[in-house]
């Protein structure tokens, strides 16, 4: 049974839970969420540090753009799961709460499904990217590099995480799309953080 992630007092206001995982991988993916939100906070120090050193002191960084653009990469990449394990995602439900609730655990069904097709093409279509990263056409094992003047392997690391993020998204969609239909048809469930979702529209 999927738990609430907020409640709905008299007065109106609505009180924001914590993140529930939906799923045992989504359990562990959780609580990770720290380590990139904290990069985000390293991606505004790096930034704010590259705006004091080129306009205060004439010495712009030759550094800062491509770490911070690749932790970005990153963030996002992850944010993805997260959203999708903690049930944060952005829908529209016009439909989907004006149906009973067998119809939407139907629905609940088919997005998951479809979400799990989606995330397995791109999956699919971000190994070749991270293959080539890695190796040459020739078999031989090197790393991708910008090609910057710091040259940094990062365009290698993006590539593989978002092919290993695409992934583990393939199977939490899976395991959302089994949990769903297992459970009853009559069971009332509100996805996200508010009555209807957290970000619905």
């Amino acid at each position: 049974m999927m738990a609430e992630n907020s409640t709905q007092p008299e007065d109106g206001v609505r009180q924001e839970q914590k993140d529930i995982p939906q799923d045992a991988l989504s359990a562990v993916l959780t609580p990770i969420g720290w380590f990139f939100a904290i990069l985000f906070l390293f991606v505004t120090a790096f930034t704010l540090y590259e705006v004091v050193m080129r306009y205060a002191f004439n010495a712009p960084t030759f550094w800062v753009h491509e770490t911070t653009t690749a932790m970005t990469a990153l963030c996002f990449a992850f944010g993805g799961a997260y959203c999708l394990g903690t049930d944060r995602h952005i829908r529209v439900v016009l439909i989907y709460e004006a149906v009973s609730p067998a119809y939407r655990r139907i629905l609940d069904i088919c997005i998951s499904v479809v979400g799990m097709a989606a995330c397995a093409l791109m999956a699919w279509a971000a190994y070749s990217l991270a293959q080539k990263a890695f190796f040459t056409p020739s078999g031989g094992f090197r790393i991708e590099t910008s090609g910057s003047a710091w040259n940094p392997p990062t365009p290698a690391i993006v590539k593989a995480f978002l092919f290993i993020t695409l992934c583990l998204m393939t199977v939490q969609f899976a395991l959302q799309a089994i949990r769903h239909f297992r459970r009853k048809p009559s069971e009332q469930i509100h996805h996200g953080g508010s009555e209807h979702g957290a970000l619905d529209v």
